[in-house]
């Protein structure tokens, strides 16, 4: 489900509405991290790739701590006006961490890979990559259905 272009925003005459273009980069180069980490999974074990495993093993962490500063800088703070139910936030702040916490054991096998070392069997790298990857888009897909949620509830008042 796409990020709506234009995501109305309640705002005071004093402020402009959040800019979400950042919100959906974010979303886009995740989306992109999965397809190459699912591209991964499905070339275990003969036909891997071992310098994009390494490529991979150096992105995966920035581009997660950049994904979720973006999502817990724009949209947080209006999911948590417009719902006013912080238990979502805190769901979703629990799901950082711990996408973080496995992201980095992804990172770890991918640059053991990367080496010529890897720790884990194929299948079980394939399973975990594939844990990894499917998680991220769930993520994604629950936070783009709340802005769609927004957005239809600020289009009615």
């Amino acid at each position: 489900m796409p990020v709506p272009e234009e995501f109305p925003m309640q705002t005071s005459s004093t402020q402009r509405p959040a800019d979400f273009g950042a919100l959906r980069d974010a979303f886009e180069r995740q989306l992109a991290l999965c397809d190459s980490l699912e591209t991964i999974a499905d070339s275990l074990p003969d036909r891997l790739d071992r310098q994009e495993c390494l490529h991979m093993s150096r992105l995966i962490g920035p581009l997660l701590k950049q994904a979720h500063d973006a999502e817990e800088q724009l949209l947080f703070p209006e999911v948590a006006a417009a719902l006013g139910d912080p238990s979502i936030i805190e769901t979703l702040r629990l799901e950082h961490i711990e996408d973080q916490c496995f992201a980095e054991e992804v990172q770890y096998e991918l640059l053991l890979i990367g080496q010529g070392r890897p720790l884990l069997t194929p299948e079980a790298t394939g399973y975990m990559l594939r844990g990894f990857f499917e998680g991220i888009r769930r993520h994604i897909r629950h936070e783009q259905d709340l802005l769609v949620r927004l957005s239809a509830g600020l289009a009615r008042d």
